[in-house]
């Protein structure tokens, strides 16, 4: 490494070097201009996304068509469980089943 390159090198880290007398102002100016960079960075972010989303366009990869997960077959079964399940309670409604009340 060169001897000028190694220098700068090393009078830029000896600036973020603590030192013996800390300075608050310094600490706090890098602080705060590091949150506000953040904050600008997620902003114009937030601009992009919202501007792509209003004028139609997607975030990420397009969804793709996918084919269904379910089958006519599995909704009819479905749909007999409970036309059986209906059956059922309308013969209690309706007086078919009796019970004893044990209680009594």
């Amino acid at each position: 490494m060169p001897s000028s390159l190694n220098a700068y090198l090393r009078s830029f880290l000896f600036r973020f070097a603590y030192e013996l007398r800390p300075n608050p102002t310094r600490e706090w100016a890098v602080l705060l201009s590091f949150a506000g960079l953040v904050f600008a960075l997620i902003m114009v972010w937030n601009v992009w996304a919202f501007k792509t989303v209003v004028d139609g366009g997607t975030l990420g990869s397009a969804a793709t068509s996918t084919q269904p997960v379910f089958s006519q077959m599995s909704l009819d079964t479905i749909k007999n469980l409970f036309t059986n399940r209906a059956t059922e309670e309308a013969k209690y409604q309706n007086g078919t089943y009796r019970f004893a009340d044990p209680s009594q």
